[in-house]
Formats: structure tokens, sequence, C-alpha cells
């Protein structure tokens, strides 16, 4: 469920997002129950096993718009025993009695933006939360809610390998059970993108830098019990986002709200769907039950090239068998027996998986066993 209003636009934010002075919120519930009904419709008895608000900024939302999706969703969809509920949040809109509202309407695991650890940084970021904010808007979390995840962004402008390895040892005694660990990348059509072209966003760290950065991710979060479960995810054993594997193990999900993307299956075909990406445009199709959605079907090469570049990134890595149904042939024995050799990646009978060490460079494997 994509929420796409957020308060201020990150300059290095390249999502379908966007600042509104006027949001009628209960215009936009008629419009994602009116677009889940007509997936219901489409896509009957299928078992949920997740719900996911993201974003632009879904603490946003007011807590009846909350309510309405998920008990419109519980009308239409058997749910599995553990359905996993999550809502992204920025510090900067999180309040104790929204959040409580959000439990009661059956959100059970929070994803808060916090990025870094220090105000400084967070200015230069564009975030409008302080550091004293970020942590009371944890805390906040932290009593509603069972499962709280956060980000932080490193490599960032000025911060040096020392730096990132104390705030990140800082960010271990809050967690509870997740974080998820981002490396600064400047996109272009983004403001970080427009002052890097001109030479004005100085002090990025050298890629020899940001790579052992990287490094001490791993080393410091395996210390503390928190494994990376994907190249940028760490979790205690159970506390993985259930929803997020859904992508990376290339399952079915559907997409709702402008610039959603969906993968679903209908008699027996597997369909891209994508979402008109401007929000009016997008409501005004919803409420007329004419939604402004692209849908291609995708051939079975292309599903198996999707499949690689998802299922790599996770620690269970690849199915052989899975990616050889969909592409009609194996993966490629010298390549697979080569990348071994280097150290980028362990076979198995069954599986493929990509090392520590390359992780760091997964687009080069990626590149090496795709098809062309």
């Amino acid at each position: 469920m994509h929420w796409p209003f957020c308060a201020a636009k990150c300059p290095y934010c390249d999502f379908n997002s966007h600042v509104s002075r006027e949001i009628d919120q209960k215009r936009w519930l008629r419009a994602y129950l009116s677009e889940l009904d007509r997936y219901a419709e489409e896509l009957p008895d299928r078992v949920l096993t997740s719900v996911f608000f993201g974003g632009g900024t879904p603490s946003l939302m007011d807590p009846e718009v909350v309510h309405g999706v998920l008990d419109r969703i519980r009308q239409l969809w058997p749910q599995a025993n553990d359905l996993e509920v999550t809502l992204e949040a920025n510090p900067g809109s999180v309040e104790a009695g929204r959040f409580h509202d959000y439990a009661q309407a059956g959100v059970s695991r929070v994803s808060m933006g916090i990025q870094a650890l220090n105000d400084r940084d967070l200015k230069r970021l564009g975030r409008i939360h302080s550091v004293e904010e970020a942590r009371a808007a944890f805390d906040i979390a932290r009593n509603q809610f069972e499962r709280v995840s956060f980000d932080l962004i490193y490599a960032r402008q000025d911060q040096t390998l020392e730096d990132w390895r104390a705030e990140l040892k800082e960010a271990l005694s809050m967690a509870i059970d997740h974080l998820s660990l981002y490396q600064l990348t400047i996109e272009q059509g983004t403001a970080f993108g427009d002052r890097y072209d001109r030479g004005l966003l100085r002090g990025l760290p050298e890629d020899d830098t940001s790579a052992d950065m990287y490094a001490a991710t791993q080393e410091i979060c395996g210390a503390a019990g928190m494994e990376a479960y994907e190249v940028s995810n760490h979790a205690k054993p159970g506390a993985e986002s259930r929803h997020n594997l859904i992508y990376w193990r290339y399952g079915d999900f559907i997409g709702i709200g402008p610039g959603a993307h969906g993968r679903i299956t209908v008699d027996g075909r597997r369909m891209a769907t994508d979402a008109e990406r401007t929000p009016s445009k997008w409501l005004h199709a919803a409420e007329g039950l004419a939604p402004l959605e692209e849908r291609h079907p995708i051939d079975p090469l292309d599903q198996a090239g999707e499949y690689l570049m998802m299922g790599l990134r996770v620690s269970d890595g690849l199915d052989k068998t899975r990616y050889e149904n969909m592409a009609g042939q194996p993966l490629n024995a010298d390549k697979l027996r080569y990348l071994t050799e280097i150290g980028m990646i362990r076979e198995t009978r069954h599986s493929v998986q990509v090392t520590e060490e390359g992780r760091m460079v997964l687009n080069a494997i990626i590149k090496e066993l795709l098809v062309e």
C-alpha cells in the first residue's frame, strides 16, 4: 500500500513521494478500498501473509485510513496465522496517540526512517527531525509494537570509518531485532544528484572507505547477533521482514497506490503491474474504477532474470531447480565454477549463495550470471 505524501522531500530520495498542503484522507481511503475490491475479484482465496504501508511517509496517514484498509483486507482474503502488518514512519510525524491507534487497527511492526544519529548529518540529509526526536519516537514505537526496525544511511559526507563504527554500535544499543543499513547512493533526478553533477556535494567517502564501512557493518552486526539476511538488512533469527522476503524470494504481491509495482500470477501467467505515478491521476482513476495501470506478462527467461537478481540478495540464496524451471536451462556451470574459485559464491547441490565478499560486488556477479 503506497502512501505518496511526505512533509518534505529529502534530497537523496528518488521514491515517488510528494509534498501537498491538503490531503483529503477520506477520499484516499475510498480509492484504496476500491482498488482492494478490484484485486480481490481477480485474485480470490489467496492466503495473505503480509501488508506493508510504504511511502512517502505512511505515518502521516490518519489512523482511520489504516483501520479502514485493514478491515477491508480482513474481509477480502484469508490471512496467515502470523500475518505481518508493517507501517513505515518518520520520527517527525510520530505521536503516541497515533501509534496506539495504528496498533489497535492491526499494525504489528513499524519501520522507522531515523537515517543518522547526529543532528549535523540529519540536517545535511534534509531530515526534519532531530536525534532527540528520533530517540523519543523510537521509545514510543517500542512501547506500542513488539517489532520495531529502523533505517540508517552510511557513507555520508565527511563520515569516517570510526564515525560509522561508533554510530552503528550506538544504533545496536537501541535496536530491538531488526536494522536496515543502506549506503548512500547518489541518484539522478534528486537534489543530491544535481549537486553532485555540479561538483557541490563534497566530502563523500572514497570507494575503498565505503567498502570498509560495509565490512565493518557485517562484523559489528554479526557480533551483536544481528547477521545480514539480505545485503542491507540485519535481524535476529526469526525477526526478518517477512514482507520484504516475499520480494526477494520472488513471491506474488499486489501493489496499490500511485507508482506501486506488483507481481501477480493470473491463470498460471506471471504478470507485472505498474500503477500511474501521479497521485491526482491515480486517485481520480481509482475512484472511477478504471485504474491507470500498465500490465504485461513476464516471459519465463525474464522471470528467471528477476528471480536471480532478487534471490542472490538474501543469505539463503537462489534455488537452482526453481531457476532452471523458469529459464528452461541451468545456470552456466563454468561461470559458477569460476565465481566459486574466486570466493564470490558458495554452491551447494540445491542453491547458490553469495559470500560476504561477493555481496560487495553483487551487481557484477548478477551481470556475470544473467542470460543475455
